[in-house]
């Protein structure tokens, strides 16, 4: 087959061609190396190569030396001798030579050790070849390769700035999320400046390195020379390559920050929404102008820092509006109480992610009412925005002009809640309310669908007190369940009511019974102060964090260091309402006991519900109560039952079929002395009762 396909060819005379031909094509030359006479052979292309003429070289080693500088002839012979000596059959490797005209050029060679039978080397066949162009093109994707690496690198620091960027609440996270180690100093940047626009000036808020600030440059105007200042007026970037540039430019900034040692500058407009809200420098120390892939990435950088700062300035002026709008729907000032410490604080959540969020329904309020009692509320709006704020306003003034107005614990609840209904709102509202006569420690407590209060006793001990409650505001109106059940307790003097809202006991994952245990456990080991008290509680809220407000108010009763003179209590009693007069009975038994008149008890509840009962039913109008004691040694207390009719009480025969009629007949019988006095448009019915000395 091959004759045949052979004899089917017409080969060239000189077919297979020599070597020579081949390798001068590839500019290669070769040489053989007779070890045993030292002789070294070169063929015209690697005289070429060498950069030497025929008549130069002689066929020693030695005379290369003019081509080949020591430090590479040195490594040259240290490679071929190492590769002679362990038994190599070949080595390879890149070295320079100088040409002629003095330049420095990168050469390869290859080499192929013989040896004898014995291993012994007796010649070396190798190739020598000009290698500029393929460390030129080695070189070239060296190059590229460092250029592809500083823009991953740079566009790797845009998307975690950027990535940060989206965290950043405020205009301060935004500067601090540049100033970080992960930020733009990952540029090469020595320090950042940073200014607002505000009505045609320009606001520094970030001042590079510390000591570098330049006096008069906290405020300037747009159209002053400065950097910030003309990026602003053109929209455009200005990139400043060199010292004398900046010099040149900006004569007057440049001698206030010439120990800076900046070597170029870029600063840029801060444009969202087609307007400049700001300007951005980054000065650097250690390079000198941009390439076109720099600047585009800086320009690039500047639009995502505007879109985050313009947010951060959305975000701190909604933040404003509705800290304002809190603060004035809260109470101004906390009236000073007779008998009682007073302490009220409030945290808003934070709900991360969201504009204006930072503000909800929660709320306090003490109320003063007559004959030393006092109202404590708690409550908590449903929603975290400005209108759960507003409802929140409307709805403590309203408690408070009920409360003001003499209406019962559950009837201020109720007619609250039909007000909220009635508002033509979505949203209803947990609440308290706590009427405390401080007197006798007496506190009446009404829940609507709020967390039940907590009493801390003067050593520390602190429980749960379990009220019974109704709907929460609002709700309890539109499904018709306006019964709001009175809780008593008792509060002795040093014990301290404590009202919250949940944003204090709720924590992610929590039951709110286990979160009710941790509350108490801190009240436990908390200070004995009021206000210290309500500041641990509160700086436990802030660590905690969390995105629910939180409302707090702590009511001390205080221990006498004198003998109470008397104590004193008032009821308002509307007509119509049996609940209240319910009530009514209630507080006066709790505040008799409560003084030490256990003794006579019934006689004077059953005298005091007689006289509210004639008052009730002989006039169109409520009846206010009020028990009172009179002096502290030999006690006598006193009712007082006043209503807005004229007509004096007549005493009347009941007959023995009769089933009224004896209402002043048993008053005769049990009170000690009774009489009526003229009030105004009114009167007054009152008794008295010797109760004795306290035991």
């Amino acid at each position: 087959m091959v004759d045949r396909g052979a004899s089917a060819l017409s080969l060239p005379d000189d077919w297979p061609a020599h070597p020579d031909p081949i390798l001068a094509l590839n500019r290669m030359g070769s040489f053989d190396w007779d070890l045993d006479t030292g002789l070294f052979h070169m063929d015209a292309q690697a005289h070429e190569v060498f950069d030497l003429r025929p008549d130069e070289y002689d066929g020693n080693p030695e005379t290369l030396g003019v081509r080949v500088p020591p430090p590479e002839g040195y490594r040259l012979d240290g490679l071929v001798a190492q590769a002679m000596k362990d038994g190599s059959e070949n080595y390879g490797t890149y070295f320079r030579i100088r040409r002629r005209d003095g330049s420095l050029r990168w050469t390869h060679t290859q080499g192929y050790i013989r040896r004898d039978e014995t291993g012994r080397p007796r010649r070396i066949i190798g190739i020598v070849r000009d290698a500029t162009q393929e460390f030129e093109e080695i070189e070239a994707r060296r190059d590229q390769a460092a250029q592809d690496e500083a823009r991953r690198r740079q566009t790797n620091v845009v998307q975690l700035t950027t990535a940060a960027l989206a965290h950043a609440r405020t205009v301060q996270d935004v500067i601090d999320v540049l100033k970080d180690t992960h930020g733009l100093t990952h540029l090469g940047a020595t320090s950042l400046v940073m200014g607002l626009v505000e009505a045609g000036r320009i606001r520094l808020i970030a001042e590079g390195p510390a000591g570098s600030f330049v006096p008069g440059t906290l405020v300037t105007r747009i159209d002053e020379p400065y950097p910030m200042g003309e990026v602003v007026r053109t929209l455009a970037p200005r990139f400043i390559e060199s010292p004398e540039e900046f010099a040149e430019r900006y004569p007057i900034l440049w001698p206030h920050i010439t120990d800076l040692n900046i070597t170029s500058a870029a600063y840029l407009p801060l444009i969202a929404q087609a307007k400049p809200i700001g300007a951005m420098g980054l000065l650097y120390s250690d390079r000198r102008g941009f390439t076109p892939d720099e600047r585009n990435v800086l320009v690039a950088l500047g639009s995502s820092i505007a879109q985050s700062l313009q947010r951060a300035m959305f975000y701190e002026q909604e933040k404003d509006l509705a800290t304002g709008l809190q603060q004035a729907m809260l109470p101004r000032t906390i009236p000073s109480v007779p008998g009682a410490d007073i302490a009220v604080r409030y945290r808003a959540g934070s709900a991360a992610g969201s504009l204006g969020r930072d503000i909800g329904g929660d709320w306090y309020d003490l109320i003063p009412l007559p004959g030393g009692r006092v109202g404590a509320v708690i409550g908590d709006v449903q929603g975290h925005d400005t209108h759960a704020a507003a409802v929140m306003g409307q709805l403590r003034i309203v408690l408070r002009a009920y409360a003001a107005e003499g209406h019962t614990p559950a009837t201020v609840m109720a007619r609250a809640s039909v007000f909220l209904h009635e508002l033509d709102t979505d949203r209803f509202a947990t609440c308290l309310y706590a009427e405390a006569d401080l007197s006798t420690g007496v506190v009446q407590v009404v829940r609507a669908g709020h967390i039940d209060p907590l009493i801390r006793q003067t050593d520390g001990t602190c429980r749960r007190i379990a009220v019974e409650g109704g709907l929460p505001l609002g709700l309890s109106a539109e499904f018709g369940r306006l019964e709001y059940p009175v809780g008593t307790i008792e509060l002795d003097p040093g014990h301290t009511l404590l009202l919250c809202t949940d944003g204090l006991v709720e924590q992610p994952g929590a039951d709110l019974d286990d979160g009710m245990q941790t509350l108490v456990a801190m009240i436990k080991t908390g200070p004995d102060d009021v206000h210290d008290l309500a500041e641990r509680l509160i700086d436990v809220a802030e660590e905690r964090g969390g995105g629910d407000d939180v409302a707090l108010l702590l009511l001390r009763r205080r221990t006498l260091d004198t003998p109470q003179s008397g104590g004193r209590l008032q009821q308002h009693v509307a007509p119509g309402d049996p609940e209240a007069l319910t009530q009514a009975r209630h507080m006066i038994r709790a505040a008799v006991l409560a003084w030490g008149a256990r003794e006579r008890a019934d006689e004077i509840e059953l005298v005091a519900d007689e006289l509210i009962t004639n008052a009730l039913m002989h006039t169109e109008g409520s009846a206010v109560v009020t028990l009172r004691v009179l002096t502290a040694t030999d006690r006598r207390l006193r009712v007082d039952v006043e209503d807005s009719s004229s007509a004096l009480p007549r005493r009347r025969d009941a007959g023995e079929s009769g089933v009224s009629g004896r209402g002043l007949l048993l008053v005769d019988l049990l009170t000690d002395v009774w009489g009526v006095e003229a009030r105004g448009g009114g009167k007054c019915v009152w008794c008295e009762f010797v109760v004795g000395e306290r035991g």
